[in-house]
């Protein structure tokens, strides 16, 4: 996983709430509702990376890796909060900020979110917002916080579901519709036919369709093939059903 820290100059002299909403925001992208952030914080922390899944061969001392899939890129923050001086409670400024995790009644889910600092624009939902109170009034009041706070990168698909299969793009289609036929195969006692599609492995299809990547021989056998690497697209793989619990005839 790579991680990318981005290290921002501080305010010069005490900033005012007006001058740091001019430069960080958290908008709602679907009511264009602002959230203010009191100071710019001073890092960024961007993380990302990719999954690689272990090809299990006898024999080989270092086993290759196939590539699965980019994972979402992660970013995080911690941002600076402090009422002393007007003597309101910290909340007022931390708490909307929390309540973007909440879900929204129209999509009964936490709303997707723009992270704005100048030219860094990151599309998002906010995944994790831990407070921490490091100040107060004598009548318990909080008037100092920090936030730390976790966004994972949004990106959109476009994904119907009519009578549990799955209709989009082409591409988004054909990934949910063969996720669907695996799902299927698992619980099904008939073998199931897999077409291959560039980058395809055996031990990858095997962990779609019978749910254990170390159970690529039983696909091997079946459709008597003598390297496992190197899998031709568009041939027509049988793959033989798992027997319940797990084993195999």
């Amino acid at each position: 996983m790579a991680t990318t820290p981005f290290r921002l100059p501080p305010l010069p002299g005490a900033a005012s709430v007006s001058a740091a909403l001019a430069k960080a925001e958290i908008i709602d992208t679907a009511s264009g509702e602002n959230y203010p952030v009191m100071f710019n914080p001073e890092e960024l922390k961007l993380d990302q990376g990719n999954s690689f899944a272990e090809i299990s061969i006898p024999g080989l001392n270092t086993p290759p890796v196939q590539y699965v899939r980019g994972r979402a890129r992660t970013l995080a923050m911690d941002l600076f909060f402090d009422t002393y001086e007007s003597g309101g409670d910290v909340r007022a400024h931390t708490g909307p900020i929390v309540r973007l995790l909440d879900k929204r009644p129209g999509t009964h889910a936490p709303p997707v979110l723009l992270f704005s600092l100048g030219s860094f624009q990151f599309r998002c939902v906010l995944v994790d917002a831990n407070q921490r109170f490091t100040m107060f009034l004598r009548n318990g009041t909080p008037v100092r916080s920090s936030l730390s706070v976790r966004f994972q990168e949004y990106v959109p698909t476009d994904v119907e579901v009519r009578s549990g299969v799955f209709f989009a793009s082409p591409t988004a289609s054909a990934v949910a519709n063969r996720a669907v036929s695996a799902a299927e195969s698992l619980m099904s006692q008939e073998p199931t036919v897999h077409v291959v599609v560039e980058g395809d492995t055996l031990s990858a299809i095997a962990g779609v369709y019978l749910g254990d990547p170390a159970l690529w021989r039983e696909i091997a056998q079946a459709n008597a093939i003598i390297d496992p690497l190197h899998l031709a697209p568009n041939t027509r793989l049988v793959v033989p059903p798992r027997r319940r619990g797990g084993t195999r005839p």
